[in-house]
């Protein structure tokens, strides 16, 4: 189904109309003024500072202009900090993966970077937008070189891409829109578009229906915006060739539509991703069976890109991406107004550059100031060469006898304080740009080490924006990438990863998206939500600097550090044979094959070794357990009999028990009989005793009468 800028609308011709408006709005909205000031930023630059018409006038006043480019250092300063701060990106789990494969996606975000040599793009853009305040990546699959797709990183020239009046975010995954645009010849857009599409705008062009001079380039003219030439009449042209066509301007806009959309739901955290356009029903299915996803549609804005050349429809389908393909850069920015370094320094350069050129016209003055003599009275000179050489050294004047001397005209005297001026004015620079003299590498040699060290992070205080929008910059290109790996990365594909830790570099292989037998997706880039984060290193030679400076300066602290290390990272050229030698003499170097075979024979040894000394101990082992056995055995049956004999003692003892249990009852029987019969035989005395007592005359009886005791 074909989709429109103008719902409703059902004609080609419509689709490109809305087109070239939204075009024109974004062009005559901005981006004129921009292409002018870029213009004149890079003309700044490269040190063409003066204008046309007053260099020519004073040229012909014979005055100086002179161009002292401060530009220039200060913009290759900013450039070098950006050289020496390469980026380094890595992938840090958020949530639904884990350590290890966030390691794999670091390591393809970093393959990815090599391959396209991200540092060289990445310094053109920097460069474009500290020169004319924008610069942009361009970041797509290419299907090209590989049926999978291969990711891309591109530099995008500026003047090609144009941003939206309507919008004033930095990220572009805010923007509504964005345009990119260039000329193409006719050849390139039968190459891209196929054969009808150069029939139709040689139609268009043969009935002279297209828009202006902004559309069709003829030949003859430059390439503009905005249409400042006119366009030649073509009544002749021959409808079937037009060889005179030079080039057509292809507009191409990626633009926000809502659609509905497909998502993979992840039922336990409830994270939403967008299918890819490209992944097939049965590629869904698997993804949606590994890790337990379900799907669900709603109604969500996605990217329509549409392709117009003139009235001609080129291109306008779904985008096979989440967001745009460009990512910009913009060295200072506030919203909706991105502007450059140079932009701010025009004016003082202008400054310094008719100072300077004023300073050296009074120096000229006084040099060639002229002469005043009598009309005729010299001799071997005429008027002109007097002019033209009264001021050599060592000029010979001859004057007619009685006439008056020649004098030498007294000039003007340089104004006081134009010296001052210059030194302000190329201060006003430093301080504009934040480029102070310890980043430049002009200080005094009577200023100390540790104060050009600290002004040296002062500088780069100062200087921190442009290079805090350049992280943010990396930070959008590394969100990009990923979105790209987990979309288009999906088939087992084999990666070939720079290990740098080792010596030459080698590259190592990586497989991703590998499945086991098992239905186990190992490497799976696919799934996982992740945090990018960058890292600055120093370039490779500045960082193999500062590794060779510490390894020195630890092994003269006394640690221990191999040597072939420090050989490693110096600036040798035979650095790595040097090195391999190194450790050869230490002791730690690589085997060679006799030595790989002598080890292989020595470990086969060690292993029989092993092996026999294993079966031994087997043998030993079986044996303990069979003495241990028979010695169980023998336990068992000496406890038996032990219980046996402790039972017959027991019942023994038991029986010795009741006999004396026994014996005790008797004895305790006879003794109570024995105790009665004695006690009955006592009571017999007793009461016999008593009787007798009774019967008996007691001794009072006896006494006679009135006396006492029985006397008297």
């Amino acid at each position: 189904m074909t989709e429109y800028c103008d719902s409703g609308s059902d004609s080609e011709s419509k689709i490109a109309d809305c087109n070239y408006d939204r075009y024109v709005r974004a062009r005559d909205h901005g981006h004129q003024d921009f292409l002018h000031m870029r213009k004149k930023a890079t003309a700044y630059y490269v040190g063409d500072q003066w204008e046309k018409e007053i260099r020519q006038r004073l040229e012909s006043e014979g005055r100086p202009a002179l161009t002292i480019n401060k530009v220039l250092s200060t913009i290759n300063v900013l450039l070098g900090e950006q050289l020496a701060r390469r980026a380094s990106f890595q992938a840090k789990v958020r949530r639904d993966s884990s350590e290890e494969l966030a390691a794999v996606v670091s390591k393809t975000l970093m393959q990815v970077a090599e391959t396209n040599d991200f540092e060289d793009v990445e310094s053109e853009v920097f460069r474009d937008g500290l020169i004319g305040g924008r610069g942009f990546f361009d970041v797509r699959v290419n299907f090209t070189e590989n049926v999978n797709g291969e990711i891309e990183i591109n530099h995008q020239n500026p003047e090609e891409v144009l941003l939206s009046p309507d919008d004033n975010s930095y990220d572009p995954r805010k923007w509504r829109e964005v345009f990119t645009t260039c000329w193409n010849s006719l050849d390139e857009i039968e190459t891209l578009y196929g054969r009808r599409a150069v029939t139709q705008i040689k139609e268009l062009v043969s009935s002279r229906r297209y828009y202006n001079d902004d559309s069709i380039l003829f030949e003859g003219e430059a390439p503009t915006f905005g249409g400042e030439h006119s366009v030649h009449e073509y009544d002749d042209l021959d409808p079937t060739e037009h060889r005179d066509i030079k080039a057509v301007r292809v507009i191409s806009r990626q633009w926000r539509k809502m659609r509905m959309c497909h998502f993979l739901v992840d039922k336990r955290t409830g994270d939403m991703r967008q299918i890819p356009e490209g992944w097939d029903e049965a590629r869904i299915r698997e993804v949606m069976d590994t890790y337990d996803f379900e799907r669900r549609t709603e109604v969500k804005s996605a990217i329509r890109w549409t392709t117009t050349a003139d009235h001609v429809v080129l291109k306008d389908e779904w985008s096979p991406y989440r967001t745009f393909t460009i990512i910009p850069y913009f060295c200072y920015w506030v919203p909706g107004r991105p502007f450059g370094a140079v932009e701010n320094l025009m004016s003082p350069q202008d400054q310094l550059n008719k100072t300077m050129s004023q300073e050296l016209h009074i120096v000229n003055s006084t040099a060639n100031s002229g002469w005043i003599y009598e009309d005729g009275s010299i001799m071997n000179h005429s008027d002109d060469e007097m002019a033209a050489q009264g001021s050599k050294t060592g000029l010979i004047v001859t004057y007619r006898k009685g006439a008056q001397p020649p004098q030498k005209i007294q000039p003007n005297s340089i104004p006081q304080g134009l010296d001052r001026v210059v030194m302000t004015t190329a201060n006003n620079i430093k301080e504009i740009s934040g480029v102070s003299d310890s980043l430049l590498g002009q200080d005094k040699a009577e200023v100390s080490g540790v104060a050009i060290n600290e002004k040296k992070v002062q500088g780069q205080v100062q200087i921190q924006v442009p290079l805090d929008h350049l992280a943010r910059t990396r930070k959008l290109v590394g969100h990009k990438l990923l979105e790209l790996i987990q979309d288009f990365y999906t088939d087992e594909r084999v990666l070939y990863i720079t290990n740098q830790a080792d010596i030459g570099e080698p590259r190592e292989e990586m497989v991703v998206n590998t499945i086991t037998p098992e239905g186990v997706v190992v490497n799976d880039l696919r799934v996982g939500t992740y945090d990018i984060v960058i890292t600055s290193q120093p370039a490779r030679d500045a960082f193999r600097d500062s590794q060779f400076a510490e390894l020195l300066e630890m092994r003269s602290a006394g640690v221990t550090v191999p040597s072939y290390r420090v050989v490693q990272n110096s600036h040798l050229a035979n650095r790595n044979e040097i090195a391999d030698e190194v450790r050869a003499l230490e002791g730690m170097a690589q085997p060679s094959p006799e030595e790989q075979q002598m080890q292989q024979m020595q470990l086969q040894m060690a292993m029989q070794q092993m092996q026999l000394e294993l079966q031994k101990m087997s043998a030993e082992v079986q044996k303990l357990a069979s003495e241990a056995e028979l010695n169980r055995v023998k336990a068992e049956d000496l406890a038996r009999s032990d219980n046996i004999e402790l039972t017959q003692m027991q019942m023994d003892m038991e029986r010795e028990r009741e006999n004396n249990q026994l014996r005790q009852n008797l004895a305790e029987l006879s003794a109570a009989s024995s105790l009665d019969k004695q006690l009955l035989t006592h009571k017999g005395r007793i009461a016999e005793a008593q009787v007798n007592a009774q019967l008996a005359p007691t001794p009072e009886a006896n006494k006679p009468a009135g006396s006492k005791d029985g006397k008297k």
